[in-house]
């Protein structure tokens, strides 16, 4: 979603690089550039002002670290203005003292409510919570059999007394609802409301009805971040005629130019609370404003990274992998697939990479890569026998010409997989084994052309002739191939072939 203004502020700041120091017509200048690139990207005019009024301020002022370069500055104080605009700091649900937690979802039609209404169940339940999903948008053809299947795929109760298309009282329904969670011991009730294609008087009397009836914890305003301004229009809309606490983005997967959630946080002045950027139910997380700030500057997302992995990776097969790579055992394309499958588990791989710092640079690469080329790896990899897959020496010709007839593939593709994991395998047994020639790495082994701390024997000392040694050569005397020299600098630093091939290559290969 943010791709646009990504790149113009990448371009922004690449200007900054070659300048020593930032005169008061270079800031002007690259607050132009920011500002253009704000207001392409739909953000809020006033939140544009505030913001580049903000960043020229400070990048003025004697706040300025000597430690980092003009560029660098200007990237901190940017970077450190979007969170603020994002809203600070991620904000959480606040729980009732008392259960069940009352959830409301208001928003227009089509902003994806019922299916958000999913999603956040499906997270609460993950988060040991027992949540029940209320259909009370009882006038959307249909809407009520949609938000039973929806709970159905997330694994939670749905209270849907009323058949709807029309038919049944919405308020009667929110308010048997909170009965029946206290009845059945649901801790969390997430209420889904009509919505319209416009904000109209008729909509906002029933959601605050529905608001008066149940009392909610959190008021919700569910919106599409794809129609830019105007999410800011109705979500003023909707905070005046029936109060709101929160927001959340839905389709931030989407190609819209992304001003909606950029401005809306500063405009309300309510949080940002979540966001849902995917169809899956899995696809729906809490909104970190530092996070999606860096994601903005083309810095990665590290921690949401992370965090995916931790909820999707085995951690015993991980462990057991990482042990054989280290030298306990041999690492097969058994323990490679179960890795890559994991892996999958987390999204698309363009998804994933995309959350790497310095993506945004590869971004053409990462968007061409094929999820298929995958499938292949897969079909190839299931083609073998467990004795194959633990030893891939034992693959002659006959053996992989049958395995590229079960997988559909030619022999070459069998024998590319198998030369590229057995290369990536070298490569990973020597980064593990602190086999890396990296000058001053703990750990990594000493560099190539290191000088030893022990002096080698038979070496004369000053003033004095060494003496020669007679009979057998110890092991230290004997002839020892020439080490390479040193790199004095790191321009003079070789990497691996291994290694340098595989940073060669801006599309991933597997």
């Amino acid at each position: 979603m943010f791709d646009t203004l990504q790149d113009r502020l990448s371009t922004v700041f690449k200007g900054l690089r070659s300048k020593g120091r930032l005169t008061e017509a270079d800031l002007d200048a690259t607050m132009r550039e920011i500002r253009i690139a704000l207001l392409e990207a739909d953000v809020n005019l006033g939140v544009v002002k505030e913001f580049v009024a903000a960043v020229k301020e400070r990048s003025l002022g004697a706040e300025l670290s000597k430690a980092l370069n003009p560029s660098q500055q200007i990237i901190k104080i940017v970077n450190e203005e979007l969170v603020s605009i994002l809203g600070g700091e991620a904000r959480t649900i606040r729980f009732a003292k008392r259960p069940p937690t009352v959830i409301m979802l208001a928003g227009l039609q089509g902003a994806g409510k019922t299916t958000l209404a999913g999603k956040l169940a499906k997270w609460l339940a993950g988060s040991q919570h027992s949540p029940l999903l209320v259909a009370a948008d009882l006038q959307r053809p249909n809407a009520v059999n949609q938000l039973q299947i929806v709970g159905q795929r997330a694994g939670v109760q749905v209270f849907a007394p009323e058949p709807g298309n029309g038919v049944g009282d919405p308020v009667d329904v929110a308010r048997r609802a909170i009965e029946h969670a206290r009845t059945k011991l649901h801790d969390v009730v997430i209420v889904d409301t009509a919505g319209r294609l416009g904000v109209d008087a008729e909509l906002m009397q029933q959601a605050a009805d529905i608001k008066a009836a149940v009392n909610p914890d959190e008021t919700l305003f569910v919106v599409d971040a794809m129609i830019g301004q105007d999410a800011v229009n109705t979500a003023k809309a909707f905070d005046e005629g029936v109060g709101i606490d929160g927001v959340v983005l839905t389709k931030l997967d989407g190609d819209a130019r992304g001003g909606a959630a950029l401005s809306i946080a500063r405009v309300l002045g309510k949080p940002i609370m979540f966001a849902s950027n995917g169809e899956a139910l899995a696809d729906f997380d809490m909104f970190h404003p530092d996070r999606m700030a860096s994601r903005i500057l083309g810095m990665g997302d590290v921690l949401t990274l992370i965090e995916q992995a931790e909820k999707t990776f085995d951690a015993e097969q991980s462990r057991a992998a990482a042990e054989k790579l280290m030298g306990r055992g041999k690492f097969g394309l058994q323990d490679f697939l179960s890795q890559m499958q994991q892996l999958r588990k987390m999204g698309p791989m363009s998804k994933i990479l995309g959350m790497l710092p310095g993506a945004g640079q590869f971004k053409d690469a990462i968007n061409e890569i094929d999820e298929k080329e995958i499938d292949r790896v897969e079909a190839i990899i299931y083609s073998m026998t467990p004795k194959e897959r633990d030893d891939v020496s034992i693959l002659n010709g006959s053996r992989r010409a049958r395995i590229a007839k079960g997988a559909g593939v030619q022999v070459s593709d069998v024998n590319k997989l198998v030369t590229r994991f057995v290369e990536a395998r070298k490569m990973m047994e020597s980064m593990a084994g602190g086999g890396m020639p990296m000058p001053g790495m703990p750990g990594m082994g000493r560099a190539r052309g290191a000088s030893a701390t022990k002096k080698a024997p038979g070496k004369a000392r000053k003033g004095k002739k060494a003496r020669p040694v007679k009979g057998r050569q110890l092991p230290q005397q004997r002839p020892q191939a020439a080490a390479p020299e040193a790199p004095q600098s790191m321009d003079d630093f070789q990497l691996p072939p291994d290694l340098a091939k595989m940073f060669e290559q801006n599309k991933p290969k597997f």
